[in-house]
């Protein structure tokens, strides 16, 4: 006797993880996953349902959630009813691992990153910021317990799994691209002082300010969703994607017929005068 629970007919697909994967993309889209639904997912993938599933396919569906109205709803119900850890282990295993807040308090990584995609999905972010918000903390799941709740060369760990993921659905480039960019960066960009003109002005560089602005503003707005998904902050906009904003116009203009060396030296004397770093400048 077939074991693979009923699906409603207007999910009913080829294959049927892909119904498992579209009733899961319908919970991001505002449909909601009651017990009955998280029960039906989970007969799903208990039966197989997705085995044999091509990467591609899992992916449209996943971007599909990933960019409906409640992208974090679909993380929690794939995790709840046991799908994540089969097409993401490398995100599930982050739910449960704490991460330190500014307030030196802890916040569970899974919590972090519902709540980002959430944020993500307020602020209408394209589907690669979403994706970026998803995965890195990838390398955050294994991070020694002595050393909890702060994570050690997670960029290290991450990086590889990133692309791991990224080849297993055949995840479009600029998706890559911008996620190993966040995970490098996003950090730093919290850390960002206005009294420090040189780092500032590498950052700047180093993230596109100056030659890709589109993908500077993709990071940044990853930055941002990630400073308030940790649920208590006020504003709408990151102090610290604001300070690098205004270094940014600080250097406006000033690279035209400058060696590297010249506008990188150009741009942090700028970037001083603006915030008044005296002592750097004098340095």
């Amino acid at each position: 006797m077939d074991k693979t629970p009923f699906l409603p007919a207007d999910l009913v697909q080829t294959h049927p993880g892909l119904a498992l994967l579209r009733l899961a993309s319908l919970v991001a889209e505002g449909s909601g996953a009651d017990e009955d639904t998280l029960d039906l997912m989970f007969e799903q993938m208990e039966v197989g349902a997705l085995d044999g599933l091509d990467g591609a396919e899992i992916w449209a569906e996943l971007a599909r959630g990933l960019m409906g109205a409640r992208p974090g709803a679909m993380v929690k119900a794939l995790r709840e009813c046991g799908v994540l850890e089969i097409i993401l282990p490398e995100i599930s295993a982050v739910f449960g691992v704490p991460q330190i807040t500014d307030t030196a308090d802890e916040i569970d990584l899974g919590v972090l990153i519902v709540a980002a995609l959430e944020e993500a999905a307020r602020r209408a972010a394209p589907l690669e910021v979403r994706f970026a918000l998803l995965v890195m903390h990838a390398g955050k799941s294994d991070s020694p317990r002595e050393h909890l709740p702060v994570h050690y060369r997670h960029i290290e760990r991450a990086a590889p799994r990133i692309d791991v993921i990224c080849e297993r659905f055949a995840v479009p480039g600029v998706c890559h691209d911008l996620a190993l960019l966040a995970l490098h960066e996003c950090e730093r960009v919290q850390r960002a002082s206005p009294v420090r003109a040189g780092p500032l002005a590498a950052m700047l560089d180093r993230t596109g300010a100056f030659r890709d602005p589109e993908l500077f503003e993709k990071l940044m707005l990853v930055a941002t969703c990630d400073y308030f998904a940790y649920g208590d902050k006020t504003g709408e906009s990151h102090p610290k994607v604001d300070l690098l904003t205004a270094a940014r116009a600080a250097c406006a203009g000033l690279d035209a017929g400058l060696d590297a060396d010249e506008a990188a030296e150009a741009r942090a004397r700028a970037i001083a005068a603006a915030f008044k770093s005296e002592r750097w400048a004098e340095a």
